[in-house]
């Protein structure tokens, strides 16, 4: 991806998120500059991979698929200093965009529709070999409520619903068309992009970026050391 496309989503990102009268932390708005001045006070930030994260999974098709992301808090399964056991993310899905089929090793997550359109996501159970189990049900729980649905099933979620996703079950999310962009939040044990994300197809977690301007904010993988 360009670091001017990648400035122009946060710089939407920051405005759609502000129409739904949701705050982010002030840390959020910092500069390049400004994390030139930060110290070892910060450092949890940087080991635990706070704040923006704009990727295409390296398939240079962002609106098809991609994802712009914040994480606001985060612990450390591997850093005995950082004992936070949970995180919490926000993250903003255009119409149609796609997350796409993965399963987590350690983490269980709830994903929340904030606001906008409806999330669509589909579930697999997992085989012994990493692939999807096109036989057996999915149990779901949502906001509470747990049922079976066929594997490949689907969970539509409105506004205010949530889905309870537990590790190792596959599943792809999906800003359901016709519907809008999707404002959407993520509460979940540690997160750890590095090592815990498993896709059906091989990609990158990460977008490769090409420098044509100046970066309008720093992602969660490029703060400067202390």
């Amino acid at each position: 991806m360009k670091r001017s496309e990648i400035n122009a989503i946060i710089k939407s990102a920051e405005k759609f998120i502000d129409s739904f009268n949701f705050k982010l932390p002030p840390w959020t708005r910092w500069t390049p500059e400004d994390w030139q001045t930060k110290g070892h006070e910060y450092d949890e930030m940087r080991d635990n991979m706070l704040g923006w994260d704009v990727t295409d999974y390296g398939q240079g098709k962002f609106d098809e698929l991609g994802l712009v992301l914040i994480t606001l808090r985060n612990g450390n399964q591997h850093m005995e200093k950082y004992s936070k056991p949970y995180a919490e993310k926000v993250f903003i899905m255009r119409q149609k965009q796609v997350s796409p089929m993965h399963f987590h090793w350690e983490k269980m997550e709830d994903i929340i529709n904030r606001g906008g359109g409806n999330l669509a996501v589909q579930l697999y159970n997992r085989t012994e070999d990493d692939k999807l189990d096109e036989k057996t049900p999915v149990t779901v729980k949502v906001d509470g409520r747990a049922y079976e649905i066929p594997a490949g099933g689907t969970v539509t979620l409105k506004p205010g619903e949530s889905v309870s996703l537990e590790k190792l079950v596959f599943h792809e999310i999906i800003a359901e068309p016709g519907t809008g962009d999707v404002f959407v939040g993520e509460v979940s044990q540690c997160n750890d992009d590095n090592t815990d994300n498993f896709f059906l197809k091989p990609l990158g977690r990460f977008a490769k970026i090409e420098e044509d301007e100046p970066a309008y904010r720093l992602l969660c993988n490029e703060y400067p050391a202390a």
